[in-house]
């Protein structure tokens, strides 16, 4: 009985059964003529008058019967007089009929005008109603039908399906990490089985990304091992000690980098305030000294919230692809709306189309399309992309039309962060302008 497939059926059974007693209801007993008076008040009403003018011609009946000067009150019935004139007329007496219809419930009265100009007034019972009033009246009681039906079922459906909002909103929070909030197991037959269903998913899916990465982080530690051995016998080795050296560097990087890429993808973003500004500064004169080409063309104070060392580990990654692969990178950092934005550009021969979207795969490299062999496993826009994914962003690439390639980063702004820092600033200013004007 708890099914939400039973509970519709019945909902809805009950609300047309409802609708339907209500609308008829209305019609007939709201709309419609009221019952008639119990007893033979028209035929005794009728006897009277006869009595009457046999006993006295000059008689002019009673409250209900009699000869009236004027036809009574209420609305002419033109079809109930029709009917009424045609049977007389097959009775053989062709005298026209005409009825009255008084309000609703108070009765009708048969009129008959007479040759001294007075009329005939005798009381007869509701007549049908005329068949001309059928179709509106039909389409009235379809109408409150229709809408009361409607209502009911509006109303109860709402209230009936509202758990389901429940999973609707706990699908539309799933972070980037792909990971579903838990649903409470309550309601309906239906909701419930939902619920256990999307929690189960959740379960799976945590301990498949989980396992993966366990896989990963396991193969990159247990390659240092034999890492460390190969480079202990390599300098025993007088030929080829520099390439073998190089080469174990290499893969070192490779184990390094995919390590700090399954830490990505297994810690979780932060909420503490980064001035994106003042990090883009740092790294800029931190690879400047290092020989790489990087100019900060644009520095507008942003502040974001996420991890700074992730953030800081993001943003070199993709500073240091631009002055690498493409020999030159020129930095921007802007405020957009609630956005913060980093534009970084370079001079390099860019990325062909159909790799394009491929760039975030981890371990991906396009040197063959650069021209250039440089060392590096592949990983570093893998592991930006995924920082910056986790922290509510987005990253892009895209080829410059003049050549060379774009690479632009948001990330959500704090604008309330910034707004005290500069009030800060401005405080602060203030404090030392007034302490030089004393001096």
């Amino acid at each position: 009985m708890n099914s939400l497939r039973t509970k519709l059926t019945v909902l809805l059974v009950a609300a047309i059964m409802v609708v339907v007693a209500g609308s008829t209801f209305f019609f007939l007993y709201v709309l419609g003529p009221r019952p008639e008076r119990t007893g033979p008040h028209h035929e005794i009403a009728q006897i009277k008058l006869l009595l009457d003018l046999i006993k006295d011609p000059a008689a002019t009946g009673n409250d209900l019967a009699g000869i009236r000067s004027a036809p009574p009150d209420g609305w002419f019935d033109p079809e109930a007089s029709r009917q009424l004139t045609r049977a007389m007329e097959a009775s053989g007496t062709p005298e026209t009929v005409t009825v009255y219809r008084h309000e609703f419930g108070e009765g009708a009265s048969a009129v008959v005008r007479l040759a001294d100009g007075r009329f005939l007034v005798l009381p007869i019972g509701m007549m049908p109603p005329p068949p001309n009033g059928l179709p509106l009246v039909l389409f009235g009681w379809l109408f409150l039908i229709a809408i009361g039906t409607t209502g009911v079922v509006i109303v109860a459906v709402h209230r009936m399906t509202q758990p389901l909002e429940i999973i609707e909103r706990a699908v539309a929070e799933i972070g980037p990490d792909g990971e579903l909030p838990k649903l409470e197991e309550t309601g309906t037959t239906e909701v419930r089985a939902a619920a256990i269903a999307i929690n189960r998913l959740s379960l799976r899916l945590r301990s498949a990304i989980e396992g993966r990465m366990r896989i990963v982080a396991a193969a990159a530690h247990d390659l240092r091992t034999p890492l460390t051995r190969m480079r202990l016998r390599a300098e025993f080795l007088e030929d080829e000690r520099e390439q073998w050296l190089a080469d174990l560097s290499e893969l070192d990087r490779i184990a390094d980098s995919a390590i700090r890429l399954v830490r990505e993808e297994v810690e979780g973003a932060g909420d503490e305030a980064v001035a994106l500004d003042r990090l883009v500064k740092d790294l800029t004169l931190e690879l400047q000294q290092t020989g790489l080409k990087v100019d900060l063309l644009r520095c507008d104070p942003v502040t974001v919230p996420g991890r700074p060392i992730a953030l800081k580990r993001a943003v070199r990654n993709l500073m240091v692809n631009a002055a690498t692969h493409g020999r030159a990178a020129r930095i921007g950092v802007s405020a957009e709306a609630d956005k913060g934005v980093l534009v970084i550009e370079d001079d390099g021969p860019g990325i062909p189309d159909a790799l394009m979207a491929r760039v975030f795969e981890p371990f991906f490299r396009v040197d063959p399309a650069r021209q250039a062999v440089i060392p590096g496993a592949g990983l570093g826009l893998a592991i930006a992309y995924e920082i910056v994914t986790r922290h509510g962003g987005r990253l892009s690439l895209a080829n410059r039309p003049g050549g060379g390639l774009l690479q632009r980063m948001e990330l959500p702004r704090m604008i309330e962060a910034e707004d005290a820092a500069v009030m800060e600033n401005g405080t602060a200013g203030a404090a030392r302008n007034g302490r030089s004007s004393r001096i």
